[in-house]
């Protein structure tokens, strides 16, 4: 039991990956279905629903009105800067560089976390954390850059333009666990999540209402498969996912749990060539080993 209470925040980022699995495949569908900028919104409107039901009950407070001024600037700025511009950049990277190489470059976020925990937070990480988030990222990247997507050649000559964003998204991930850390402080992460997702919201609903995409969101309630799709990815992920990462970071470095949930290329191998009669590649057995293997550098 001390062992567990010991690493709960590598074991709270753990639950966060597998999560964000869940939510991933959920959201993969829907975005097939309704687009992914719809996605966005519609994600954290119901997951604003769901956990203001679970804090009205859990802490008697329907909205976070008991946050301090600390709390609503940085985690409100976590939420806008993970929430809205990571996720933004990253998928305005996809069509420019294609999937592979966007999360490719998007396994720099825990690295990005771990220096800017250093500089915020004032953390650091030891020898064998240091090597096992580079055998955990090398394992990712080993999974990510072998498997084959359709439509998609590997060519020398990227856009500049995407790789940028790619960054901009690995940065905007990276950061954001660390703000949302600073924020939080001893506050319910439940509540500290509730923020993040106001934030989020409000964020989303300006970028809809500058592109003109309302009639977009009003047909996707219409759509009843991809509303199911929604409510579980949005239950697992903005609900359970984020409020987790809160528990992680508030109880391990940031770096270690933006590496553990990482994780989730990894963990979808299985559950994609179930659902989707993906095949799995023998370099994608090999990332997920080493994988495993780097996360376990954490637990020693």
């Amino acid at each position: 039991m001390d062992y567990i209470i010991s690493h709960s925040g590598e074991f709270a980022a753990l639950a966060v990956a597998v999560f964000w699995t869940i939510t991933a495949l959920a959201f993969e569908s829907a975005s097939r279905k309704v687009g992914s900028l719809t996605v966005n919104v519609l994600r954290l409107g119901l997951a604003l629903v769901f956990i203001s039901i679970y804090t009205a009950i859990a802490r008697g407070h329907l909205l976070p009105d008991d946050a301090t001024t600390h709390n609503w600037i940085w985690l409100a700025l976590s939420g806008i800067v993970g929430l809205v511009l990571g996720d933004y950049f990253l998928f305005r990277s996809y069509p420019l560089i294609g999937s592979r190489f966007s999360m490719l470059i998007m396994t720099l976020a825990p690295p990005l976390a771990a220096v800017s925990g250093y500089f915020i937070l004032g953390e650091s990480l030891n020898i064998l954390q240091i090597a096992g988030m580079i055998i955990v990222i090398f394992g990712i990247s080993l999974a990510i850059f072998n498997k084959p997507v359709k439509g998609e050649r590997l060519t020398i000559k990227l856009s500049a333009s995407g790789l940028l964003f790619a960054f901009l998204g690995a940065l905007g991930q990276g950061l954001g666990i660390v703000l949302s850390k600073y924020g939080m402080k001893d506050y319910d992460a439940f509540a500290s999540t509730q923020i993040r997702i106001i934030a989020g919201l409000a964020g989303y609903l300006i970028i809809i209402s500058l592109l003109r995409r309302w009639g977009n969101v009003m047909t996707a309630f219409k759509n009843v498969p991809a509303m199911k799709s929604l409510v579980i990815g949005a239950f697992f992920g903005p609900f359970l996912g984020i409020s987790f990462s809160l528990v992680a970071v508030k109880h391990t470095q940031a770096g270690i749990a933006s590496t553990i949930m990482a994780m989730v290329p990894i963990l979808i191998l299985a559950p994609s060539a179930w659902m989707y009669k993906e095949k799995i590649t023998m370099a994608e057995i090999a990332g997920a080993v080493v994988s495993v293997a780097g996360v376990a550098f954490f637990f020693i």
